[in-house]
C-alpha cells in the first residue's frame, strides 16, 4: 500500500457560530486520485482551501509530504497545485502571460519558466491561443488554462475543486482524460465533486462528505456494496409501518428493515424483487403505500442513503 502524502487529523473550521468542517480525519495516499464527494455546502471547498494554505483552520492538524501545514507552510507550497472552483485568471492578460505570472510566484524564471509555459500550453491544447487575451476564451478554454496554472510548477499534489462545473462535454472529457494521465505520471490528486459519475470514473477512493463531516470512505465499489442489492424507502401510515415491520423483515429479498414515523427503510438483496414482494404484502394487509423510492446500488444511491436528501445544486 502506498504511504500517505496528506494526513488530516481532527480538522475544524468555524465561521462565527457555524461549524463548516467538523473534525475531519483523512489520509490520502501517494499517487491516488482521492474523491471528496458531496453536495454544495458540504465543506469540500473549505477543506481544500485549508489544505492549500488559503485559510486557517480552527483546530486539528494537517501534514503534506511530511511537513506540518501550520508550522512549515513554505515547505508545502512548492509541493501543491490548486485548480479552484472559480476561474482564477487575469482576463486582460494572454494565456502565456497568465502562466508567466503564476510561474514566477512559484519561483520559476528564465529558461525553466519558458519551458514550463510551453509544456503547460501544450498539455491543455492552448498553444495556438497563447497570445490571445483570456477574455476572448470560451468557458471550457478558461477551465483548461486554470488547470495549466495549477500545474505550471509540476506539483507533487494537485487539488481540483469542482473543475467541471459549467463546462461543455468536450472540455469535461478533456479534464477526465488529463486526470488519468496525471495519475499515471505519479501525481496525487484530491478531486472534489458533487457529480457521482465523475467519482466512479476517476477515483481510487471516495469520501462522502456532508454538513462538514465524513459519512463514509472506501473505494467506489466498496461504497456501492453498502447498498447490497439496493435500498427501498416506503411511506405508509404510522401504524402500518410498525405493524408490517416483522413481516417485511421475513420477505425473501429483504436483508434488513427498520420503521420510523410511518416510513420503512428496507435494505435488499434485489431491489426489483423486493419491491414486488413489498407491494404484494401491502395489498394483502390493506395498507396504503403513500410513497415509494428505490435507491439502486450505485454511488448516488449510497449518497442518498447516507444523507437522506437529494443532491443540492
Amino acid at each position: 500500500m502506498s504511504r500517505a502524502v496528506i494526513e488530516i487529523e481532527g480538522l475544524v473550521k468555524r465561521y462565527g457560530e457555524r461549524t463548516v468542517v467538523r473534525g475531519v480525519n483523512l489520509e490520502i495516499r501517494e499517487g491516488e486520485v482521492f474523491g471528496l464527494l458531496g453536495p454544495n455546502g458540504a465543506g469540500k471547498s473549505t477543506t481544500i482551501s485549508i489544505l492549500a494554505g488559503l485559510i486557517a483552520s480552527d483546530g486539528g492538524r494537517v501534514t503534506v509530504g511530511g511537513f506540518d501545514l501550520a508550522g512549515e507552510p513554505e515547505r508545502i507550497k512548492p509541493l501543491i497545485g490548486l485548480v479552484p472552483q472559480e476561474i482564477a485568471l487575469y482576463l486582460s492578460l494572454s494565456a502565456r502571460d497568465n502562466l508567466a505570472f503564476f510561474g514566477r510566484i512559484y519561483g520559476l524564471s528564465g529558461a525553466t519558466l519558458k519551458e514550463r509555459i510551453a509544456w503547460a500550453l501544450d498539455l491543455v491544447k492552448l498553444g495556438d491561443r497563447a497570445v490571445d487575451p483570456v477574455k476572448t476564451f470560451s468557458g471550457g478554454m478558461m477551465r483548461r488554462l486554470n488547470i495549466a496554472v495549477g500545474l505550471i510548477h509540476r506539483p507533487r499534489v494537485l487539488f481540483m475543486d469542482e473543475p467541471t462545473v459549467g463546462v461543455d462535454p468536450q472540455s469535461r472529457n478533456f479534464i477526465f482524460e488529463h486526470v488519468a494521465q496525471l495519475k499515471e505520471g505519479g501525481m496525487t490528486i484530491l478531486y472534489t465533486t458533487h457529480y457521482m459519475e465523475e467519482a466512479e470514473r476517476l477515483c481510487d477512493r471516495v469520501a462522502i462528505m456532508d454538513a462538514g463531516q465524513i459519512l463514509a470512505l472506501d473505494t467506489p465499489h466498496g461504497l456501492v456494496n453498502l447498498l447490497g442489492g439496493g435500498v427501498i424507502h416506503a411511506g405508509v401510515v404510522r401504524e402500518g409501518a410498525e405493524a408490517l415491520l416483522s413481516t417485511v423483515r421475513a420477505l425473501p429479498h429483504i436483508r434488513a428493515a427498520s420503521a420510523t414515523d410511518g416510513r420503512l427503510l428496507m435494505e435488499t438483496t434485489d431491489a426489483g424483487q423486493a419491491v414486488v414482494e413489498f407491494i404484494g404484502l401491502c395489498r394483502e394487509r390493506g395498507v396504503s403505500i403513500l410513497s415509494l423510492e428505490v435507491l439502486q446500488p450505485n454511488l448516488e444511491g449510497v449518497f442518498l442513503h447516507l444523507t437522506g436528501k437529494r443532491l443540492r445544486e
